[in-house]
């Protein structure tokens, strides 16, 4: 049963919200309906990079036409886990079938950029920066999303992250934010000898506290960090059924649930997959796609679990910077295509449905005569998290040029 929001310490011991277990380090959070407006509310991008195959990720197999354009790497009807008679999910992705059922998790086919570019570097640009065409965006829209926001129930370093090495283009801006490569690097003491770049970045932001790099949160970082520190991260056990794929990505967000776990005030993050690149043998069943969708839907899927109750004020959407063409190439692989399909995953998504118009894989229907075209923005995708779930009102900053009335929003939020 949801309650406030609020720390269980008493003697020392951590009480148990709910039959779920919970690791013992953290302040697990809990919620009540009638104190809504003090949530939390949490946006989780996470960046499929190298161009993702839309179609043998969630495959129109009601099309025949799809079965025709890759007669290699197709996946065949018997083995897509089946959606709703038309689209079904590539079979490495099980982790998502709970999800789909329980209705938390909506699909968007045929969005994207509506650039034409099918460089890498500048689509991801354009995803990131949230102005396709424009290069001299100097910030990142999800940076722009916390400009308009009411001020967060805490001040914290932590309201803004991205799972990574380096900050990245989506996350820079005027609003701090910070890059968070491996909790256990963070420093909680003056300056470390031996401490990690990471751990050094932090600690230069916490020299800083006093002007505007933390906004004066100095002393409460300083704090949340030394809680991350004695919780003795390395040794964070998950939420039973939460399981973790072993690799960068299900690292990335192992270490997210704990921060959101931990209370730091995590209000946007962001994480990224590599691998989707696939020109050559790119596989069906098995192969190149088929690991790399299990990775990716298996870290998400686990925490989706960990998170428990917060999930509910959590909505997480998943991009790439454009899909691959709807015919193999003659490398048993996909080139770079257009259009592709985003994920969104939460407490307040109404799932269990696949948004947005299909164009249909006729020769005519085909974006430029070889690709799945766009029929829905990926701004307009973005913009309804943004408006609806964080609950900033001012999208023509956000998205800088396209406009994103809520008539137009495809209303996959509750």
């Amino acid at each position: 049963m949801p309650i406030t929001r609020r720390v269980f310490l008493k003697n020392g011991a951590l009480a148990v919200v709910g039959t779920a277990a919970i690791p013992a380090f953290l302040t697990r959070v809990a919620y009540s309906a009638a104190n809504s407006a003090t949530r939390n509310k949490r946006l989780v991008v996470i960046f499929q990079r190298g161009a993702a195959d839309g179609l043998n990720i969630v495959v129109p197999h009601g099309e025949q036409l799809y079965y025709a354009m890759r007669p290699t790497i197709n996946i065949p009807r018997s083995s897509v886990i089946d959606l709703d008679g038309f689209f079904g999910l590539h079979p490495s992705m099980s982790a998502f079938q709970p999800l789909w059922q329980h209705r938390h998790l909506a699909i968007l086919h045929a969005a994207g950029s509506p650039d034409p570019t099918r460089s890498h570097f500048d689509a991801q640009d354009f995803m990131e920066s949230g102005t396709p065409g424009m290069k001299a965006t100097d910030d990142g829209w999800l940076n722009r999303a916390l400009h308009s926001l009411p001020p967060p129930t805490q001040n914290s370093a932590f309201r803004a992250i991205s799972l990574g090495p380096s900050l990245p283009r989506i996350l820079s801006g005027n609003e701090p934010a910070v890059a968070v490569n491996n909790i256990s690097d963070f420093g909680v003491g003056g300056k470390n000898p031996n401490a990690t770049p990471i751990a050094n970045t932090f600690e230069a932001m916490y020299d800083q506290s006093v002007d505007t790099v933390l906004h004066g949160t100095g002393q409460q970082t300083f704090e949340a960090v030394k809680m991350l520190k004695s919780a003795d991260p390395a040794h964070y056990a998950p939420a039973p059924g939460a399981n973790y794929p072993r690799g960068r990505f299900g690292d990335s967000l192992k270490q997210l649930a704990q921060l959101i776990k931990a209370n730091l005030g995590v209000q946007v993050a962001f994480a990224d997959i590599g691998g989707w690149d696939h020109h050559v043998n790119e596989g069906n069943t098995q192969g190149q796609i088929a690991n790399v969708l299990h990775d990716f839907s298996q870290s998400l899927g686990a925490l989706w679990t960990d998170l428990g109750n917060l999930a509910e004020d959590t909505v997480i959407v998943t991009m790439s910077e454009f899909g691959r063409t709807a015919r193999e190439n003659g490398n048993r692989g996909t080139d770079h295509g257009h259009a592709n399909v985003m994920f969104v995953m939460g407490g307040p998504v109404k799932g269990g449905k696949v948004y947005g118009q299909w164009p249909g894989l006729n020769q005519s229907q085909l974006y430029e005569g070889r690709d799945l075209a766009v029929t829905t923005d990926f701004r307009r995708v973005l913009g309804e998290a943004v408006e609806r779930h964080l609950g900033n009102k001012s999208l023509e900053t956000v998205f800088p040029g396209f406009e994103n009335p809520p008539g137009k929003f495809l209303k996959y939020l509750g």
